[in-house]
Formats: C-alpha cells, structure tokens, sequence
C-alpha cells in the first residue's frame, strides 16, 4: 500500500523499518522537528529521521498541524493509508479523514487502559501485570479509536521501561505489518474501545522522578524500574544529588531516609512502609556503581540519611 507515516523515537523507528521490509510504498515520513538534546544540547534528528535518511525517504517535519498549510504536503502525498507510532502531535480529523483508508495507531497499552503520552512507565508505577500494543483506527480523540488488533505482554518484576519498551516495539512493528494487511485485504474489523477500564497515562514530570523515602519501598522499587532508563529515580546525600539505578524492597523499619544497613551487596534505606535495598547508584557526572563501589568511595553509616520527601 501507499503509507505516510508519522513517528518519532526508536519505538516508530521499529514499525517504520517492518514496513518497508514488507514491502510497502512510503510516500512520505512525518517526524518532529529536530530538537536540542544531549550534554551539549546539540540539534539531534529524531531515531525515524535518521532511519528515513539512511533509506532515501521523504522526510517533513512541521512545528504543529493547526493550520491547513502545514498537513498540504501530507494530504498531497496521496496516501491510501496514515500510519502514526508515538509521533507526538494531535493530528487533525480533516487530515485522518484524507486518506482512503484513513489512520492506524500503534499505541502501547491495553486500551482502553493508559490512554495517553506514557503508558508504559504508568503501567509499572501502579504494578500493572501486563501491558502490551493495541492497534487502533485514530479518531479526534486521545487514543479513543475503534481497535483492530491487541495483544498483550506480561510484566515481569526484572522488567523497566526500556525492556518493555524493546518488547512493545518489536510486538507492535509485527502486528502493523499484518494490520495493514487486513486493511489492503478488506478483511479488517474493528471493534469499539470498552467504556469501563478507561485510565490516562499523562506525561511523566521531572519532579516525579525524585524517590520520597515516605512511600511504600514496593512503589519506591517501581519508580526506580519505571524511570530506567529515563530520566532516572533521583535523591540526595549529603546534600549530592544521586540516582538510583536498581533497587529491591525488603523488611525494614526505621525513619524514612534512615540508612538502615550498608554493605558489598547494597545499601538498605528505611522507607514509609519497608526498605528499600539499592544496588546501583551514581553521582551527578559519574558514572553507575554498583553499591560495593560507591561505599570505597563514599563509606555510610547506618543512620545517615537519604534525601527527603518530595515537595508538592
């Protein structure tokens, strides 16, 4: 089929590639503009840019869809079907509408379960079993459309967000390749999204990523899973901002952010409810230690004590 497709990071890069291997026409690729990124915040094309590069692609990269003008190169691209993964901008309904075939959505969650910006990292912050793709024809609303196709994928408790998000994009990219295959068929069938079970996975904030040694160590050990890789559970000690890179809960009593034990294996920190026992951590500009390391260059004490709760 005629496709343009629209996606930015790594997990659209992934469809867009299956695409193309299966042989489809990718008239155009929509992607957000390059933006400042890195240490030195240097201009960086997106992941679906690149790859569009590397295969000769058209490439358009609009600020906003607001105004007839900038969907004109998309409609004249002349596509019988839209294909949109994680590309983060509202598409207007006359643009949905423009294509015979109108748009599918790769979007990673159960829906209607974590509509919305995040769902992968929301899904682990309340404990979700499982997660998994849904593929659905996009309407005006935020991930309301009729879906065609979900499958799911069990959370484990060694997973973060950059595992599932390995697995989301690898599951999605196979499952547009045989959705725009109904589609070309004739033979898709969509089905209205359940009323019940509707829940908004809203865009993570920097301030969320900060451990509030208040809290239960079982949420503490999954906001630590949930912002790995990105952008990281941050504290402090002794005044020094830290990151958390992997923790475990364990038993444990004491005043939240009172180090209750530290050794080769971990440092073991009182929370509201349990412990939370970190494994790997890392100091601003560092590098990650495991908890060994940093203790030879940092020796703590039990009772010494870790950050403090988060402020609202």
């Amino acid at each position: 089929m005629r496709l343009v497709f629209a996606g930015t990071p790594p997990f659209a890069e992934r469809a867009l590639h299956a695409l193309l291997n299966a042989g489809h026409e990718v008239k155009l690729v929509v992607t957000q503009p390059d933006r400042p990124a890195g240490r030195g915040m240097r201009s960086a094309e997106s992941a679906v840019k690149q790859f569009a590069r590397k295969h000769a692609l058209d490439v358009y990269q609009p600020y906003g869809m607001k105004d007839a003008q900038s969907v004109t190169p998309i409609v004249a691209a002349g596509a019988e079907l839209l294909v949109v993964a994680a590309y983060g901008l509202i598409l207007p309904q006359a643009l949905l509408d423009s294509a015979p075939h109108g748009a599918l959505n790769i979007h990673a969650s159960l829906l209607p379960r974590w509509r919305g910006a995040a769902p992968i990292q929301r899904a682990i912050l309340a404990g979700d079993r499982e997660i998994g793709v849904t593929i659905m024809k996009m309407d005006a609303g935020l991930d309301t459309g009729p879906m065609l196709a979900q499958r799911a994928v069990p959370i484990s408790e060694d997973d973060d967000a950059g595992t599932l998000h390995d697995k989301l994009a690898a599951l999605g990219a196979e499952m547009i390749v045989a959705a725009v295959a109904d589609v070309a068929a004739g033979t898709a069938r969509f089905t209205p999204q359940p009323s019940d079970g509707i829940t908004y996975a809203h865009k993570i904030e920097k301030r969320e990523s900060t451990l509030d040694w208040q809290c239960a160590a079982r949420d503490l050990a999954r906001a630590v899973r949930a912002f790995r890789p990105a952008p990281g559970a941050a504290t402090t000690f002794g005044g020094e901002a830290l990151k958390v890179w992997r923790a475990r809960e364990v038993e444990g009593t004491g005043a939240p952010g009172k180090v209750l034990r530290a050794d080769e294996r971990e440092i073991v920190i009182a929370c509201g409810a349990g412990a939370l026992a970190v494994s790997e951590l890392q100091r601003a500009g560092g590098r990650r230690l495991s908890a060994a390391d940093f203790l030879r260059g940092q020796p703590i004490a039990p009772g010494a004590l870790f950050g403090a709760p988060r402020q609202s």
